[in-house]
This record gives C-alpha cells, structure tokens and sequence, in this order.
C-alpha cells in the first residue's frame, strides 16, 4: 500500500469513525430514556461509543515497576507525563488520548489524560495499575477495558520474566480472545546473550499458555527516552535500538490492515444495530400503550365535548325561557294599546286629548293611578312575565355549577381509575394529584345582575313611559285636529247660515259634510295609529329580549369556559401523562427510524471501506 493509499484510507477510516460516534452519542441519548429497555442496552451503547471514541485501544498491563509508564512517556516524547518511580506510583487506570493542550481529567477510578502527540491521533493508550491490585481493586473496570481492547500489551521486567504471576496474568487475558504481545522491559541490564536466552524461555511459557507462538518484543525505555534529544529531534538508530519503535510500527501496520480497520469499526456499529433494533422493538411495542394512552385522551376529549354542549342547551333552554317571557310581556302590552287606541273609545279619547290641551290631563290621570298606560298594562298583566324574568336567570348560575361539579366528580374518578389501570412505571411519572376541587368561582354570573336589572326596568317603567308619550301626544293630535275642523265647519256657518243664499246654502252643507266626514275619519285614523304603536313596542320588547339573552349567554359562556378549565385541571395530571408520553413516544421512534437509516448507511461505507473505485483508487 502506497503511502498516498495509506493516508487516504485514514481519512476514510477517521471519517467513518466520527460518523459512528455521532450516530451512537445520538443513540445514547435516545436509549436510557425508552421504558422498559433495560441498563444492560444502555451499558452495551456506551461500550458502543467507546469503541467509536477511540481509533485504537492498546492497554498495557503488567507487575508494578515493570516500567508500563516509562514505555508511554518515551511514546508520546515525554518523561514526566506519567508519573514513575521505584515505588508503586499507579493507583488507578489511566486512558492517554489525543488533545490540543495537555490536560487531566478524573470520572470515577479513570483519569483521562489529554496530550498532543501525533501518535494518540492513531491510538489511545490505557496505563494500568500494577496485576498485583488491577484484578483485586479495579477488576470490574479492567475487565471492561479489556473488552473494549484491541490489542493488550503485557510488560514484564526482562530481569523478572515469566514469575508464575504473569503466567496466570497470560492465562487470563487468553480467556479474553485478544491480541496479546509481551514486552520485555528493561532489557538494557541484560547482555545481548541473555536477551535472546529471556526472549527463549517467555517464547516457550507463553506457547504452552497461548498455544501459538506469542509476539515478544525486546524494549528499553531509559535508551528509547535517551534517544529524544532536548530539542525534540530523535537519534533514529538509537530509537530503533530501544526497541519502542515496535510500538510504532505496529500501530501503523495495525492502521493499514484494511479488513482489521474494517472490525474496528465494525464493533461498535454490531453493537449499536443490535440496540438499536432492541430500542425499535421496545418503542413499537410501546404503541399498544400508546394507543390506550390515545384512547383515554380521546374519551376524555369527547366527554369534555358532550359536558359543554349539555352546558350550552341549559343555557339555550333559559334564554328560549327568557325570549317567552319577553314574547308574552309583548302580547299583552300589544293587546293593552289596543285597547288604548280602540274606535270605540275614539269619542272618549278626544276628550283625554282635550283635557291635555287645556290642562285638565293630570285631574284625569289622577283617577287612573296617574297612568292611563299603566292601568291598562296593569289590567292585561303586562308586567307578570317581566317580573319572572329574575327567577329564571337566577336558576342558571346554581344549574350550570351543579353540572359543573357533578361531571368534574365523574371525570375524577374516571381519571383515578385509568391511572390505577397504568402500569406501575407509567404510574409512577404521574405528577400531582387527580381530585375535585374544593372551591368554586361564581363572580361569572354574579356579575350581571345589575345589567339584568336595568334591562328589565327599562322593560316595566321605560317601556311603559314611552308609551304614554306617545299616547298623550296622539290624543294631543286628535284632538287639536278636531277642534281645528270643528272650528272651520263653524266658520263656514258663521259665514253663510243655510238658506241665504240663492241656491239654499247647498254648496256650504256639502263643505261641512265633508268636514264632518274629515273629523271621523281622524277618529278612524287612532286604531292605525294603535297598531303603529304596539308594532313599535313588540319590536322594542323583541331588542331587550335579545340584550337581556346576550347578557346571560355572556356570563354563562364565561362560567362555562371555567367549569370546562376546572374540569381540566382537575384530571390534568393524567392529561398532561398523556400528551407527554405521547410525545415522548412519537419523538422516540421518529429519532430511532433516522438512526436506523444512518445505521444501513454507515454500513455500506463500511462495507466499501478500502475497497477502489472505478479509477483505482480508494473511495
């Protein structure tokens, strides 16, 4: 592989790799937060992102002392960035990472160390404690490390190899599948012969535990950090010679290996799949739940419907009440005015209008309780539906509160029974309590009394007063009409007495018969004048009507909309349940079925990973 090649297929590989984090970190979000999936998906994610956090994963493990420290800080051309010395100086596992500025991190039993080493933009290094505690005090995180592993270096002090320790150390980490190498440190107090000797003997113990030859590599790190020169420049040979350019050289082969790049990110997309899918699952076998959700959302919506369309009709029955009691009041006022302006009483009311002209109207009245209008509205009962008209409002505001806690009662215990119905997780995300309240707000309906009264006085005085007027200033007309002909048919008597004149006065009896008809006809004309008025005053009465409903209906709206809201939030602790697993639900699966697809794509560049185009080069 060219290494124009090489460096192509890093880039595609990193590219891979970063895409595979995002997608699992999106994942790792979505997981822990669907019902029922259970910690273990939610620790096998986090395995997931791991992998795809890391390009590389080389744990070194060994005894204390057997210089694991000194071989990362020759690595990455430092002496002081792992502490060493010739006492135990590890207590706890370390991952050395890539980062622009050297920096330090603690969670738990880890320490993160970031530093800008070219080589952690390829792998990151885990430093351990010595066996003799890692196993004993770390075991559950060691054991986590070695899973996440790709490769595990077993360091062990070439003057101290092979101790029955590190074979059962070999044993273990065989038991975990992965690549082992030993390294030999320190080799450097050894003669050259005593190194091919020690490499001998670790090449037969570990084949009898490995059953295959191991990988045994020769190291020191006090030459490889001698080979750093101060101004960061490397004596080549000298690093070869340490032997920690094996290192090196096996990340990049291990980087280069196409089908090996391939299973690395293969891992931790395996593993988001088979989450993914268990997530899916879980989700979808949610929809049951959901769908019983939906259902008690709908049930509660549709009473809600039939709750205010039952209020609506009761308010509906009371103005149909309020319009008959107007529609009769009415009637008979029409029927009183009538009677006011009857033919019959024609000769009687040019009179009343005579005693209006010459002030005598108030000695009259007097005698009909000051009211010829309300005497006659008083005899046809005119004002009897008009004083019903407070006890029918007044029956409003205690039947629509009395529907209002009677169906709030009803939809509490509904609601209670649902929620006791719910499965004991579901139940337990209910947030506050579902009960009938204990105050009512009736300041709606109270509030229009006061409009009420004012309409219906204007009902039974201003009606009745308007009515007067117009009576008073008909008989006033009438009668000043009549004088003005009885005056004219004078004049012309006056003026030519029958029988002066040659023809015997017929031409003057015909203009006085004609007067006379003229004034009868004015006395004709007070029914019409009647109708006029009682056509005037069914119409006026037919405006207050409508005032007077679309004042109820108002104030019962508003009681309304707040008996409807008191019966809300007495249940909207469920509700509210409802409308947020919804949503948790439905943004859930959506989120699963976009990760899903990025799933099968990332698969498919994997697939083509380091495979050529149609020029022959990599994709």
């Amino acid at each position: 592989m060219t290494p124009e090649t090489s460096t192509k297929l890093a880039a595609e590989y990193d590219t891979l790799r970063r895409r595979e984090h995002e997608l699992i970190t999106d994942l790792l979000d979505i997981v822990p937060k669907i019902d029922g999936l259970g910690e273990e998906r939610v620790s096998q994610m986090r395995d997931a992102l791991f992998h795809a956090d890391h390009p590389y994963l080389i744990v070194l493990m060994g005894p204390y002392n057997a210089g694991k420290s000194s071989i990362i800080n020759a690595l990455l051309g430092t002496t002081d960035l792992l502490p060493v010395g010739p006492t135990p100086t590890t207590d706890r596992i370390t991952i050395l990472r890539y980062g622009e500025q050297a920096s330090r991190t603690r969670s738990g039993d880890v320490d993160t160390v970031f530093y800008p080493s070219p080589l952690l933009q390829k792998v990151s290094f885990v430093d351990t404690p010595g066996l003799e505690s890692i196993f004993r005090e770390h075991e559950e995180i060691t054991r986590r490390f070695l899973q996440r592993s790709d490769t595990v270096l077993l360091v062990m002090m070439a003057t101290q190899a092979m101790t029955q320790h590190n074979l059962d150390y070999i044993r273990t980490l065989k038991e975990y599948g992965k690549q082992v190498i030993l390294i030999l440190n320190q080799v450097d107090l050894l003669t050259p012969e005593e190194r091919e000797t020690v490499r001998q003997y670790v090449t037969d113990q570990a084949r009898t535990e490995l059953g295959k030859n191991p990988e045994v590599w020769l190291m020191s790190s006090r030459e490889a950090i001698d080979a750093r020169h101060a101004d960061g420049t490397v004596d080549e040979e000298k690093w070869a010679a340490s032997g920690i350019k094996q290192i090196e050289n096996y990340v990049d082969t291990q980087l280069s290996d196409v089908p090996r790049l391939r299973q690395k990110l293969q891992t931790p997309l395996n593993i988001a799949q088979n989450v993914h899918g268990a997530a899916l699952n879980a989700v979808r076998g949610g929809q049951s739940a959901l769908d019983q959700y939906q259902s008690i959302a709908q049930n509660v919506e549709q009473q809600l419907t039939v709750f205010r369309r039952e209020s609506d009709k009761v308010v509906t029955q009371t103005t149909d009440e309020v319009k008959a009691k107007f529609e009769d009041a009415s009637k008979r006022g029409a029927e009183a005015i009538h009677e006011q302006f009857q033919f019959s009483r024609a000769l009687g009311s040019m009179f009343r209008g005579l005693a209006e002209l010459v002030g005598l109207s108030s000695i009259a009245r007097s005698t009909s309780g000051g009211s010829y209008t309300r005497a006659a509205f008083e005899r046809h009962k005119v004002f009897e539906p008009i004083a019903e008209l407070p006890i029918i409002a007044d029956k409003l505001p205690p039947r629509l509160e009395g529907k209002d806690l009677q169906d709030t009662d009803d939809l509490v215990k509904y609601a209670k029974k649902e929620i006791d119905a719910l499965p004991a997780l579901i139940k337990s995300k209910v947030i506050g309590t579902v009960q009938t309240p204990t105050r009512y707000d009736r300041t709606a309906m109270q509030g229009m009394r006061n409009e009420l009264q004012t309409l219906e006085d204007e009902a039974r005085i201003v009606e009745t007063e308007k009515i007067e007027r117009a009576l008073r200033n008909s008989l006033l007309y009438l009668a000043a009409y009549e004088i003005i002909m009885l005056v004219f048919a004078i004049f012309i008597w006056q003026a030519n007495p029958f029988g002066t004149t040659g023809n015997g006065g017929s031409t003057e009896l015909i203009v006085i018969i004609v007067i006379l008809g003229l004034m009868l006809l004015g006395l004709a004309f007070l029914p019409l004048r009647g109708r006029q008025l009682a056509n005037e005053y069914v119409k006026r009465m037919q405006v207050l009507a409508g005032k007077y409903s679309d004042i109820l209906t108002r104030a019962a709206n508003k009681q309304i909309d707040y008996g409807m809201n008191l019966r809300r939030d007495a249940i909207a602790p469920l509700t509210r349940l409802i409308d947020a697993q919804t949503e948790i639900h439905t943004g859930q699966l959506q989120r699963l079925q976009t990760a899903g697809e990025q799933l099968v794509k990332i698969e498919g560049d994997l697939t083509a990973l380091g495979k050529p185009g149609l020029l022959g080069i990599l994709r």
